[in-house]
């Protein structure tokens, strides 16, 4: 039975890393598509997106299925319920690399409209959000509770990236009235990172929920070991 319940949580594990990469990746391409204006790249991001929300559905099925057949307690429940939270997060914050890149297709974006964004930081705001997510993610494999909490701050960042973004186009429209769907649609890309960032604090309070339910586990252990 032991065997049979490691061997499950193993594999929520492994799909859960692999959504995060596949995530990762949307949100990593939907940058490059930005930036290149690139819609080769943005269709692609596009027609992934079906793939992530069927995996999500996937992750969510399995462990819906682990906690009804072996009744999990402690440890094993924490990881599961904190696995399918962060399952969901990733699910949105995928959602939002979409959006991105159908801002690219939509707005049909050349490469002479990356001047607006030389002034906006969207270099800042992508990298912020990417090495969030993978500090998170990094977190998570090392169980690290400190690596985990670091990624609040940079939550911070991102507010003011999108702020200063906002004030930074609304200047821009009042002087060309002829852009203004253009930055409408580029402050909904930083309202969307921003979002993102919001998302990916939850992976790392789901985070902190399941180690520290772990650490408590092998402190338990390791003083059972000391009195034995």
């Amino acid at each position: 039975m032991v065997k049979f319940v490691e061997n499950e949580l193993q594999t929520i594990k492994n799909e859960v890393n692999e959504m995060w990469t596949l995530v990762y990746q949307q949100l990593s391409d939907a940058y490059q598509a930005v930036l290149n204006a690139d819609t080769s790249l943005a269709d692609k991001v596009a027609a992934r997106e079906k793939r992530v929300n069927a995996f999500e559905l996937k992750i969510d099925s399995d462990i819906e299925d682990f906690i009804a057949l072996y009744n999990p307690v402690a440890v094993d429940l924490r990881f599961a319920l904190a696995m399918l939270k962060i399952n969901n997060n990733l699910e949105r914050i995928g959602d939002y690399a979409d959006s991105i890149a159908r801002f690219v297709i939509r707005t049909q974006l050349k490469p002479e409209n990356k001047i607006l964004f030389s002034s906006l930081q969207i270099h800042e705001m992508f990298d912020t959000v990417l090495s969030m997510l993978n500090t998170t993610y990094e977190s998570l494999q090392k169980q690290d509770l400190s690596m985990a909490k670091s990624v609040f701050d940079k939550d911070e960042v991102l507010d003011i990236l999108n702020q200063n973004a906002i004030d930074t186009l609304a200047d821009h429209a009042t002087e060309h009235p002829e852009d203004i769907k253009l930055c409408l649609e580029t402050a909904g890309i930083f309202r969307k990172l921003e979002r993102a960032g919001d998302h990916i604090n939850n992976l790392a309070e789901e985070t902190i929920f399941y180690i520290d339910a772990e650490v408590l586990k092998h402190r338990k252990s390791a003083e059972l070991q000391e009195n034995a």
